[in-house]
């Protein structure tokens, strides 16, 4: 990419993004949080506050009835704002939504969304190939955890401006093609290969992040520049950043975003009520950011 904020050569294009984008950063959730009368007919102004919360942090919360939401309005609700081509996989229903909930048995327990273990940080889909990513979530709850599930969020662009302003070069080191590799998984009848691709992207003039925290699920490329890069990031994750945001949704609340790193805390469930979020994955980004 030439001549915009994410051009490493191109340091006014990036100190004015810079400016601007630190000076309208939220640093709490009720910054982020939006009240929509009815998710299956979002008023004009609704609509326009939480783009504008999407266009401030890449995320919005939006807060709802919570027994007026089914996956047919979720979808809905999505397309609105340009989230039309699902992700769908093996481990979601039908209708390419996923339900995430405690398996009690089958292919899901094997994966720790389908527990009540924590999840680290991580982007959704740092696995795909790099022309299925997913650009786009939206993050439901039904029914939230008797006790914890609480999520960490950040914006990919403030971890970018983090590693920069540290030194270009851990931009570069991971923007290397090589940067990371997943290994592959032929599992459940969805077998990929290993996988190698960059941390950041560029795609049409917007910031793109791949990431998992989890050593298992990734192997870095032996090369000073990438470990030193990756140990800066591991760093501004696991400290009190105020561009960390926590947030636990409550039923009829849900996630708007475009594809942000994120955590969940562990949680404990009422087993008669457990814990229940839909997630619908999407190709797209969020339409006007």
């Amino acid at each position: 990419m030439t001549g915009g904020a994410f051009d490493l050569n191109n340091d006014p294009a990036y100190g004015a993004w810079r400016e601007e984008r630190l000076a309208r950063a939220p640093k709490s959730a009720g910054e982020l949080l939006v009240e929509v009368h009815d998710l299956a007919a979002p008023t004009a102004a609704e609509q326009a506050a939480l783009l504008e919360r999407v266009r401030r942090a890449n995320m919005a919360v939006y807060a709802t009835a919570p027994d007026a939401v089914d996956k047919t309005v979720l979808r809905a609700f999505a397309a609105r704002f340009g989230l039309v081509h699902l992700d769908a996989n093996t481990l979601s229903d039908d209708d390419g939504i996923t339900p995430l909930a405690v398996a009690a048995d089958g292919p899901r327990t094997r994966y720790i969304p389908y527990t009540s273990r924590a999840i680290s940080w991580h982007s959704d889909g740092y696995y795909n190939a790099l022309d299925h990513q997913v650009r786009g979530m939206v993050l439901h709850c039904a029914r939230p955890a008797a006790e914890g599930g609480e999520n960490d969020l950040i914006d990919q662009e403030i971890v970018y401006i983090h590693l920069r302003d540290a030194g270009r070069a851990h931009i570069a080191a991971l923007m290397d093609p090589a940067a990371m590799m997943i290994p592959g998984n032929a599992e459940d009848g969805n077998a990929r290969g290993d996988s190698y691709g960059p941390v950041f992207l560029v795609i049409d003039g917007t910031l793109h992040m791949r990431y998992t925290a989890r050593a298992r699920n990734v192997v870095w490329k032996d090369d000073p520049a990438v470990r030193d890069a990756v140990r800066l990031l591991e760093g501004l994750l696991d400290g009190d950043s105020p561009f960390i945001i926590r947030h636990r949704l409550a039923a009829g609340q849900g996630l708007l975003c475009n594809n942000v790193l994120h955590t969940r805390r562990a949680f404990r469930d009422d087993p008669a009520a457990p814990r229940l979020l839909y997630r619908a994955r999407f190709h797209d980004r969020i339409t006007g950011t």
